[in-house]
This record gives C-alpha cells, structure tokens and sequence, in this order.
C-alpha cells in the first residue's frame, strides 16, 4: 500500500517543486515537508484536504486508499465516463479483491454523500 508520504513525494515532483517551494506555500518549514514524505509525521486532516486540492487529486488518493486520482464527485460529473459497479449478481465475481474494495468503497462514499 502507497503512503501518504509516498503519494506527497510523488505529486510535488510531478509539479516539479522542491519540498522547499510546497512548504513556503503552505507556511511550513521545508523539514516539515521532508518529514511528511519520510514518513516520520502525518499531516493533519485539515491539511491533507488543502494538499489534496492543490495537487487536484482526492483525499484518498493522496493518503494511499486508492490509485484513482480525481474524487467521486468529480468522476460523477464527467458525462463521459460510465460507470458500472454490478450485475444483477453483484459485483462481478472476475475482479480481483483490492478492485472489489474500492467499488464497495466508492458506493459507501456515493451513498454518504447524496445521504438525506
């Protein structure tokens, strides 16, 4: 499983920014940043969100939950994108078990959000 650490690396070399230039966006210590990517602190939750939009990716993605970047409800507003979860028997049985978790997780996610 990819960490957070891991996924924080990965999407600042990808902007091409040095721990120096993501931790003066955000008023942090360059160390803070390095600690995070090693894994030695975790950000707090309110941060994580505020990594998450900058770097356009969702929370769970950047905390290693998923390997999709864009969040459930910008995949939603795609009108390109079709998205089937099941057949009449459920979730199809041919998927392997991390792909079943995250349909079942991305359902829990979807009925959470549009709750009543």
């Amino acid at each position: 499983m990819t960490t957070f650490g891991e996924r924080l690396r990965q999407l600042r070399i990808e902007k091409d920014l040095t721990q120096e230039e993501l931790a003066n966006h955000f008023g942090l210590h360059k160390t803070r940043i390095s600690q995070y990517e090693l894994n030695k602190r975790q950000a707090d939750d309110d941060l994580k969100r505020k990594f998450s939009v900058y770097f356009n990716v969702s929370v769970d993605y950047l905390i290693g939950n998923t390997d999709i970047k864009e969040s459930a409800e910008d995949i939603l507003k795609d009108k390109n994108n079709t998205i089937a979860l099941h057949n009449a028997n459920g979730i199809d049985e041919e998927l392997p078990d991390e792909a079943k978790k995250e349909i079942e997780n991305f359902i829990e996610y979807v009925k959470q959000k549009y709750k009543k």
